[in-house]
């Protein structure tokens, strides 16, 4: 049986931009896309805390170095430029995988810099 586990978080990153004609995902800078281990095209859930709104979507590379994030698509409709953020990615585990399985968390300050990187084991 596996189970389904967080395994990286983008907290509180905020929207830059909206493209409601794009055929829909979510713009990331590549450097947000490397610290929390996320590869292009790969699904992820979004939790918007200024309006409670929480989708899935997949992720694409912006601009190196933009700071982007950007709601394409449908999840134009999701939030507005400004709103925090949490992007979320998740990994079905074995019982084996679990034990070294780890975390990756990514904090940001309020113009969406890089403040820390962590890492969690899964267990200790």
């Amino acid at each position: 049986m596996q189970r389904k586990f967080l395994r990286s978080k983008l907290h509180t990153v905020r929207v830059t931009s909206k493209n409601l004609e794009y055929e829909g995902s979510l713009t990331l800078d590549p450097r947000f896309m490397i610290a929390a281990e996320l590869e292009p095209f790969e699904s992820v859930w979004v939790y918007n805390l200024e309006n409670g709104e929480r989708f899935e979507t997949y992720v694409i590379k912006g601009e190196w170095g933009s700071r982007e994030v950007c709601l394409n698509g449908a999840a134009a409709r999701k939030g507005e430029i400004g709103d925090r953020l949490i992007v979320v990615s998740y990994a079905w585990l074995s019982p084996e995988e679990i034990e070294a399985a780890k975390v990756k968390i990514v904090y940001v300050d309020q113009e969406n810099n890089i403040l820390e990187e962590r890492t969690f084991p899964i267990r200790e």
